[in-house]
Formats: structure tokens, C-alpha cells, sequence
């Protein structure tokens, strides 16, 4: 444990209650603030979403199978209504984050395509890369599919409350993305043998 001089400690001290006078006194003091920072942060995650799948669906369309095919192409739109529902209606806010949130594994596949038509798929970086593609794939594309059900289910009395369309989009959306992940993470795993087997 490090000690502090009497000086250093209270100069710290003096920090933290400046801190939290700031806090209290000027952005808490109008519940204007914190709400609307709060939305407008859940919106701006929505729309920046809305926008990469745009942008994404935009460039397999333009330069359709070499960037992928169908599968890839339903993935998108089923993503992108069931955001943009989300982000007009407010309904179904919890699951669409929970959603989005397989996005994570994104930067992975995108760097293992950089690797690869870089020449570098005998990298260690590539392995790497394998790896984390393999264990974020499984946290948040299977695990987190598997939580987001059985909340649903647990929930399900409050579910119901929610418009056609939007349980239609609760129900279909998640359940056809999980078998696309569950088929790709087959792919995944195949892929990691492979790239395994040939390092030994």
C-alpha cells in the first residue's frame, strides 16, 4: 500500500469534492440533464447502428458474393428493421441492445479478412485473432442469444404488451440471426482446427 503525504491527500480530497459538487450542483441539479444525455446516448447508439448497417449492406450489395452472400444480405435487413423499430417505437429497447451487442465480434472477422488478403493467414496475429473470434463469438453471439431467450420467456407477460410488429421482430429476428450464428460458429470453429492443425 502506497502512503500519501498529509498534502497529497488532501489535495485529493479537495478534488473530490469538487467533483462532486460539480456533479450535484450543476448536472443533477436539473433532471433535464441527465435524462436527456441518457437518451440522446441511446439514440445516437441506434443511429450510428442504423448507419454501419446502411453502410455495410450498401457494400455487399455493390460487390455482392465477393463480400459475401444471401445469408449476409438477411442478416443486415433483419438488423436494420429491427433497430430502426427499436429507435422510432422505443419498444423492444433491451433485446435490440442485446443484439447489437453480438456486434462486437465484427472487428475480429473484419481483421482476419485484412490478415488474410494480406498474405499473413501463417501469422501468429491471424491465430490470435482465431482465437478471440472463437471466444467472443461465443459469449456474444451464442451465450447472449441463449440469455436473451430465456429472458424473454422469464418475461414474457410484459413481452406480449408490446405492438404486433414489434413482437413479430422479438420473436423472428433474434431466432433467425441465432441459427446464422450457430451455422457461421461451425465455420469458426472448422476454420480454427484448420488453422491449429497446420501450426503444429
Amino acid at each position: 500500500m502506497i502512503l500519501l503525504s498529509e498534502e497529497a491527500t488532501m489535495e485529493i480530497q479537495s478534488y473530490q469534492n469538487q467533483a462532486e459538487l460539480l456533479l450535484k450542483e450543476y448536472l443533477l441539479a436539473d433532471s433535464f440533464i441527465p435524462y436527456t444525455s441518457v437518451i440522446c446516448g441511446i439514440f445516437a447508439c441506434k443511429m450510428v447502428s442504423v448507419g454501419y448497417f446502411l453502410a455495410d449492406i450498401g457494400m455487399i450489395i455493390w460487390f455482392y458474393s465477393s463480400l459475401g452472400g444471401i445469408e449476409y444480405v438477411i442478416h443486415h435487413f433483419l438488423s436494420l428493421t429491427a433497430v430502426a423499430y427499436s429507435m422510432m417505437t422505443g419498444e423492444g429497447q433491451l433485446y435490440t441492445f442485446m443484439v447489437l451487442i453480438s456486434e462486437t465480434t465484427t472487428p475480429g472477422i473484419n481483421l482476419r479478412w485484412y490478415l488474410d488478403t494480406a498474405g499473413m493467414k501463417r501469422s501468429r496475429a491471424y491465430l490470435i485473432n482465431g482465437v478471440v473470434i472463437f471466444v467472443t463469438w461465443l459469449v456474444a453471439r451464442i451465450l447472449l442469444f441463449m440469455y436473451l431467450f430465456y429472458h424473454v420467456y422469464l418475461h414474457f407477460d410484459q413481452v406480449k404488451l408490446v405492438h404486433s410488429y414489434g413482437l413479430l421482430l422479438i420473436f423472428v429476428v433474434p431466432f433467425i440471426l441465432s441459427v446464422m450464428n450457430l451455422m457461421w460458429f461451425g465455420k469458426i470453429i472448422k476454420g480454427l482446427r484448420k488453422t491449429l492443425a497446420k501450426r503444429q
